[in-house]
């Protein structure tokens, strides 16, 4: 495979892995959101207390999606250091999620039902950048390549060239030639013959 097909064939598969992970996070996002406005309407929970709350149920929602259709082809053999390392960059996306909606909050004074909505969404989308890059370099890491061994062929000897017509032509003497040359070499050998003189007759 060449240099550019082989780029082509890895952003392929990125632009696979965004797919299917942005489908997990959107899933996530409904349930996030859903869980936090839940909250807010049927509880006393302050807003940000809400907000952490509905973001580990969603991280727990997510989990699944990614690792059973995301990161599916991936190494399964760690579980728990997987599970562990999930939990742990989840936790640091959810400082961040909901670390925004405090600033908006108790920073600002944004505090209504649409910019608490609005600065929740806002954080999650930059905790998601993060957990993505997290995600797939440190928590569901792709398996080894396969070593595959290299193919030795023997090296074929050239095939041999055969005389041409012409070739053989040249090399061999003419028929006649040879025909002469067998004569010319049979009149060597021949004996001489003797030729009696005639009688003189008187």
């Amino acid at each position: 495979m060449s240099e550019r097909g082989a780029l082509r064939a890895r952003l392929d598969l990125l632009a696979r892995e965004v797919a299917k992970f942005g489908a997990v996070g959107a899933v996530g996002l409904l349930v996030n959101i859903a869980v936090f406005n839940l909250l807010r309407h049927t509880t006393d929970l302050q807003v940000v207390r809400a907000s952490v709350l509905a973001t580990f149920v969603a991280i727990l929602c997510n989990y699944v999606g990614f690792r059973y259709w995301t990161y599916r082809d991936r190494d399964k053999t760690g579980r728990t250091r997987e599970l562990t390392l999930f939990l742990l960059f989840s936790a640091a996306g959810a400082v961040i999620e909901n670390g925004v909606l405090y600033l908006a909050t108790y920073g600002f004074d944004w505090n209504s039902p649409v910019q608490s909505n609005v600065f929740k969404i806002l954080g999650i989308g930059i905790a998601t950048l993060f957990r993505f890059w997290s995600y797939r370099t440190w928590v569901f890491k792709a398996l080894p390549a396969e070593v595959r061994p290299v193919e030795v062929r023997p090296v074929e000897a050239p095939p041999a060239k055969t005389p041409s017509a012409e070739t053989r032509s040249a090399e061999a003497p003419p028929a006649e030639e040879a025909a002469r040359s067998a004569e010319r070499f049979l009149e060597q050998r021949r004996p001489a013959e003797t030729v009696e003189p005639d009688p003189v007759r008187h």
